[in-house]
């Protein structure tokens, strides 16, 4: 029975809530894991849209789903904004004596798509909370630029924006 949580995870569409504290503040990320599948594409497309970062997992001992991270992207920049953070795992890494993608191939695909690459090993926890707290870091940093951004086109542009508060009784 301690087989079933992943033999089930690998079914069906997974969503699980992540916390980590980032500078001093909660963060919650919400997950949503495909395990790569096929006939989940259709319904992830929905999810690209409103995405802020998505991490592009591969297992290094299975070359067919690294091969597969392309064809992932590419449906990521038909259906995400162009400005998602994006992060390209390799998993698996305590499997050293079955891998058959090369730390150095991670790199150079993430490298080509200007992405950052970690490698990562769910089964002993090895760069998992790097990877996450590398992907809300990002995803933070990214939102604070806007922002920034924003309301300096704003000042240059002399317009003010006003915010009035309303409670409701």
């Amino acid at each position: 029975m301690a087989g079933a949580p992943s033999r089930c995870r690998k079914e069906l569409l997974a969503s699980e809530v992540r916390t980590v504290e980032l500078d001093g503040k909660r963060v919650k990320l919400q997950i949503w894991d495909t395990a790569g599948q096929e006939r989940f594409r259709t319904i992830t497309t929905a999810y690209y849209r409103g995405a802020m970062g998505i991490l592009l997992v591969y297992d290094v001992t299975d070359e067919s789903s690294f091969n597969n991270i392309r064809n992932w992207i590419r449906n990521i920049e038909q259906h995400a904004s162009d400005n998602v953070n994006k992060i390209l795992v390799g998993n698996k890494v305590d499997m050293d004596a079955k891998r058959v993608v090369s730390t150095a191939q991670g790199q150079k695909l993430a490298d080509e798509y200007g992405m950052k690459f970690f490698e990562t090993s769910a089964k002993t926890n090895q760069n998992v909370e790097q990877v996450f707290f590398t992907i809300a870091r990002d995803i933070k940093q990214r939102l604070t630029e806007t922002v920034a951004a924003a309301a300096e086109a704003r000042a240059r542009s002399g317009r003010s924006c006003l915010v009035k508060m309303v409670s409701l009784l």
